[in-house]
């Protein structure tokens, strides 16, 4: 296990969110921002990577069911995630933001948005948490400002579409 893993697991709190813990749902967050980072850096099959993340990792099935969701949910959806990132952050065009910080937006935006399952705030401390673990020393402030942005601008969305 990654020691960034690892250590997202010790820092959480065994609390249900979504019906599965708190530290279960982080370990998914950060396998699916590892997938989602690599696919972006190189290009590579985002449903091979996660296999390969999630055979070198042993987690619970509802981790790795949490993760795969997080992944398509995040491809599925990246035209309209980027969209949002874009306009809600119009200083930093996407070709220069950090790949990081973008990954950790698109997940969180996916579960504010789309997915739903998780309290906003939730979704934007987990989001806070990763790039503190994965981002730069100022990666935590931009994302919580791209988010507080995104949240005070638009309401929550479903899966279907909004008229």
């Amino acid at each position: 296990m990654s020691k960034q893993i690892e250590d997202n697991l010790n820092s959480s709190e065994d609390n249900e969110e979504g019906g599965i813990t708190v530290s279960l749902r982080r370990l998914a967050r950060s396998i699916a921002l590892q997938t989602l980072f690599e696919s972006d850096s190189v290009q590579h099959d985002p449903a091979s990577v996660l296999a390969r993340h999630l055979g070198e990792e042993t987690v619970a099935e509802e981790t790795a069911s949490f993760a795969r969701q997080l992944v398509g949910g995040v491809t599925g959806n990246r035209e309209k995630l980027d969209t949002i990132i874009s306009s809600s952050a119009p200083s930093w065009p996407m070709e220069q933001m950090a790949k990081i910080d973008k990954n950790i937006l698109r997940l969180a935006i996916f579960e504010i948005l789309f997915d739903q399952d998780v309290p906003i705030k939730a979704a934007i401390n987990e989001a806070i948490e990763l790039a503190k673990s994965f981002g730069s020393e100022s990666s935590s402030r931009f994302v919580n400002g791209v988010l507080g942005t995104i949240v005070a601008q638009k309401p929550r969305r479903s899966n279907e579409q909004s008229a």
